[in-house]
């Protein structure tokens, strides 16, 4: 199904005379209202009227976490405050907070946007969606309540946390989708199995995931497991929430980005320069309509890359393909780049194995050292030392191959490892702080 046929399969031409007028409108608009802006684009010696095609863009500054922690919390705004119905912000837990803020028109875009993500996933005003992403500051909850209730589909506002008691009330509300983390509807399908519940006997057919990197190895086990489509979702608070892309569910590769909204590049994450279509490289969007907090050139720290080729959907927007990681998330080990994302795969190819692990960084002797923790399965049992033994030493000599770097695999009596209502906690970095 699609949401707005129109808007969602504009041939490429009208998108980009679009996203054209949209650049030069908000570029005009920051530097007349937003003093960090205006001084950035000084700085460059570039001003609105210098951006005459789309190919300017690469003349633009970039936009960074920072930024918006330097001039917290409100003072990359670009209307007055009382224009500001609603706000959302990071933890902070590494700093001070990122605060965004939407106008009215700012949420009516987005309900729209999320409405279109959960539409390709075939979600529709016949569905009840349970959303499980967390409600409050965060936006994942409120985005995919918004989106679906833009919808006219029915919203169980479950939130996180009392796990299994969000197991029972998928069974008895009987919803058809599911929104949430990958990592935290796996743990939803743990507790079903705690209290006699099997997802495959569930009125669920699709599962709607995102706030974090997960690997196809990680979808196909998730879809036998629960008996459904589970499909990708990415948004992130700075540029509005969830549903800046979402994966079709006639596809399934790649995530569609809405670019009459969000103008996307593919960036060097060291040298800063775009990419051709189809390199991988740092996602960095710049915000087309949002009147609160328009961003320009964010760059958002995710690995990906960027499919024009046509799809089977009809969808014309382009897509984005699974993230492979975020370079911030990188480690590196003896001078070996790792993601996480890396080993999940590896993980995930020894099915006696759980798709719950953690990667456990020290320093021994002034060397880092990298620990793989992961989960056994549940038919695997701990007194079968050579079948365990076995299995530490293949999944320890594929990563060896796969990657070039010596680790430790410990494997761990299931349930062991904490689970998060949220975003998994896969990095565990012992090492002492420069």
């Amino acid at each position: 199904m699609i949401f707005d046929i129109r808007k969602e399969t504009l041939p490429r031409e009208e998108i980009e005379a679009l996203q054209l007028r949209r650049l030069r409108d908000m570029c005009a608009r920051v530097y007349a209202n937003v003093p960090f802006y205006q001084k950035r684009f000084k700085e460059i010696g570039i001003t609105p009227a210098d951006i005459r095609t789309l190919a300017d863009l690469k003349n633009l500054p970039f936009t960074e976490k920072q930024d918006l922690r330097d001039y917290y919390p409100f003072g990359l705004f670009a209307v007055p405050r009382e224009n500001i119905v609603r706000l959302h912000a990071s933890s902070g837990t590494t700093g001070k907070a990122v605060v965004v803020g939407y106008t009215a028109r700012d949420l009516e875009t987005w309900a729209e946007a999320a409405a279109r993500s959960l539409a390709a996933a075939g979600v529709s005003h016949l569905d009840t969606v349970h959303v499980a992403y967390g409600y409050g500051l965060f936006t994942g909850g409120l985005g995919a309540h918004g989106g679906a209730e833009r919808l006219g589909a029915t919203v169980v506002p479950a939130s996180g946390g009392a796990t299994r008691r969000q197991a029972m009330l998928l069974r008895d509300f009987g919803a058809t989708a599911l929104c949430c983390t990958p990592s935290y509807a796996l743990h939803l399908w743990e507790a079903g199995q705690e209290i006699g519940i099997d997802f495959k006997d569930l009125p669920l057919r699709t599962g709607v995931f995102g706030a974090e990197p997960w690997t196809e190895e990680m979808r196909h086990d998730m879809e036998q497991k629960m008996g459904i489509n589970a499909l990708n979702i990415y948004g992130l608070s700075e540029i509005m929430g969830p549903g800046v892309a979402m994966e079709c569910v006639e596809a399934k590769t790649g995530m569609h980005l809405w670019e009459d909204l969000f103008l996307p590049e593919i960036i060097d994450p060291v040298t800063g320069e775009q990419l051709p279509p189809g390199e991988v490289g740092e996602l960095v969007i710049t915000t087309l309509t949002k009147e609160g907090i328009p961003l320009v050139r964010y760059r958002t720290r995710d690995l990906t890359s960027l499919d024009y080729t046509p799809c089977c959907c009809g969808r014309t927007h382009v897509r984005i393909t699974r993230l492979r990681g975020r370079t911030d998330d990188m480690l590196i080990i003896r001078g070996v780049n790792v993601f996480p994302q890396q080993i999940e795969g590896l993980i995930m190819e020894q099915r006696v194995l759980s798709p719950n692990y953690q990667l456990v960084v020290d320093r021994v002797n002034n060397l880092d050292t990298l620990e793989v923790r992961v989960e056994m399965g549940e038919h695997l049992f701990a007194d079968e030392i050579g079948k365990l033994q076995t299995l530490e030493r293949t999944l320890q000599k594929n990563i060896k191959e796969y990657l070039g770097v010596t680790v430790k695999v410990r494997l761990m009596e299931p349930h062991s490892i904490e689970r998060s209502e949220g975003k998994a906690r896969r990095i565990v970095d012992n090492r002492p702080k420069e």
